[in-house]
């Protein structure tokens, strides 16, 4: 089972142009054309969501041929293999799906920062004494009472990393300085980031770990 601590949206809420203009070509999971927008109902009758593994917590990128819908929009749910609600960005998940304009003719395509996202949950694992970045501790991802902590760390690194690739091959366009700025947002997060973890299943936190302590382990 792949451990992440943050999402696409979560992701969405930060940079949108990740999912637009700088989304990772090989990470796209579905796109297609002819798509139809009515609510929060997104429905694309040559889609599989299904078999593509789209999920809720992800995020679709819309634009219809009229250019009423043209942005990044939360997946609330997928409710077929051709059907997925979807929603303006909201700032709490537990709120009602708000519905984007009307669109007819909508191309869309979903693309994911997953890879990304559990790279960042094995570093953070790593470092705070959790499995899988630490396969010999006691503490597994269930056993974490809070996670708020960690999500944010997760998507600032998640961000500086994206940003780091495009770089690479994107010269002249302040790409490397964002990177350099979210990684120290990342570096001054996990410093702050405290861990709590309930190891007798009760929900009353046992240990708690903050990411700027450094732990000591006995050889």
């Amino acid at each position: 089972m792949t451990v992440t601590f943050s999402n696409d949206v979560d992701v969405l809420k930060y940079e949108p142009a990740l999912f637009g203009e700088l989304h990772l070509p090989a990470q796209v999971k579905a796109s297609g054309t002819g798509a139809s927008l009515r609510g929060t109902t997104l429905a694309a009758t040559q889609a599989d969501f299904i078999a593509a593994d789209v999920a809720a917590g992800g995020v679709v990128y819309l634009r219809s041929a009229d250019g009423s819908v043209d942005g990044a929009y939360e997946i609330v749910s997928v409710d077929s293999a051709t059907q997925l609600t979807v929603s303006v960005l909201r700032a709490d998940a537990t709120q009602p799906a708000v519905a984007p304009p009307i669109g007819g003719e909508v191309s869309y395509r979903i693309s994911t920062l997953g890879p990304q996202a559990a790279d960042a949950a094995f570093q953070l694992t790593e470092h705070f004494g959790i499995r899988p970045g630490d396969p010999a501790s006691e503490i597994s991802p269930e056993s974490l009472v809070d996670i708020e902590g960690l999500r944010r760390t997760s998507v600032l690194l998640v961000i500086s990393n994206v940003y780091a690739t495009w770089a690479g091959c994107r010269e002249g366009e302040g790409l490397s300085q964002k990177s350099r700025l979210y990684r120290q947002l990342f570096e001054k997060a996990r410093q702050r980031c405290h861990v709590s973890v309930d190891l007798g299943s009760d929900g009353v936190a046992d240990v708690h770990r903050i990411g700027g302590v450094v732990r000591l382990v006995r050889g």
